[in-house]
Order: C-alpha cells, then sequence, then structure tokens
C-alpha cells in the first residue's frame, strides 16, 4: 500500500467514530497494537526531544527502506507514534521526507491534543523525516 492509502484507511477508520474519546480508545488500542521496541534501543539517543512524554523512537535502514520501531511512556502517545509508524514505516527515505501527513489533520488528531502532545507529535513527525533525511545522504 502507499503512503496514501495507508493515510486513507486511518481517515476511514477513524470516521466510524463521532466521538472522539471512542477515537482516543482507538488510539490506545493503537498503541497496544504496537510491536514492543528492543530493550537496548530505549535509550537516551533514541528519544525524541520535545515530547512531554517519554518517546524512543529506532530506525532501522536497510538500504532501501526504513523500518521504525518506537515505544512510549504514555499509552495515547504510544497510539500517536503507531499511527505514524502504520504511515511511515518500511519506505525509501524519498518518500519518507515527501509525505504529505494529512490524515493527522483529516482524522481531528492535532485539534484534540493538548498543546504538548501537539508539540510531541510534530517532533516525532520531524525526527522520523530527519532519520530519513540522514539515510538518504548516505547513499546519494
Amino acid at each position: 500500500m502507499t503512503i496514501k492509502e495507508v493515510q486513507d484507511s486511518i481517515v476511514d477508520e477513524f470516521s466510524l467514530f463521532d466521538d472522539w474519546m471512542d477515537k482516543y480508545n482507538l488510539l490506545i488500542d493503537l498503541g497496544k497494537e504496537l510491536p514492543v521496541i528492543d530493550p537496548r534501543y530505549k535509550v537516551k539517543d533514541f528519544l525524541i526531544e520535545g515530547c512531554q512524554s517519554k518517546v524512543w523512537l529506532h530506525p532501522e535502514f536497510d538500504g532501501n527502506l526504513i523500518t521504525f520501531t518506537a515505544d512510549s511512556d504514555a499509552i495515547i502517545t504510544r497510539g500517536i507514534v503507531a499511527l505514524l509508524i502504520k504511515v511511515l514505516s518500511k519506505r525509501s527515505p524519498d518518500e519518507i521526507i515527501t509525505s504529505d501527513l494529512y490524515f493527522i489533520d483529516k482524522i481531528g488528531l492535532r485539534q484534540n491534543l493538548s498543546p504538548t502532545r501537539s508539540n510531541g507529535l510534530l517532533s516525532m513527525v520531524r525526527q522520523m523525516k530527519l532519520y530519513a533525511m540522514a539515510f538518504n545522504a548516505k547513499i546519494k
């Protein structure tokens, strides 16, 4: 599936719910489904700056695609990073760098997060794109 197709499926999934409490529950469920990150990556080097909660993000690059793993000490934040991984993991650096993550606004995520969580969301996206830029520079 393309990044657009994955985002469209997320928008469809969230549109099933009118109430934001139901959408938060969906985020919590997505966070629970997030694969466990290797404990050796739950260190300061992989901690995302700018998040109120602790969020660890680890990129793995095989020369073509970047695969992300992550964890958070906050269940909602864990769900948010799970969404980002669903969209951006197993993608080329160029795909990640040029992606327009419109699903964030379409599902109302940014509008329904506290300012600190919203800043954390932007920090997660920025870090994923920075990793992609770094790997892209290595292959060019």
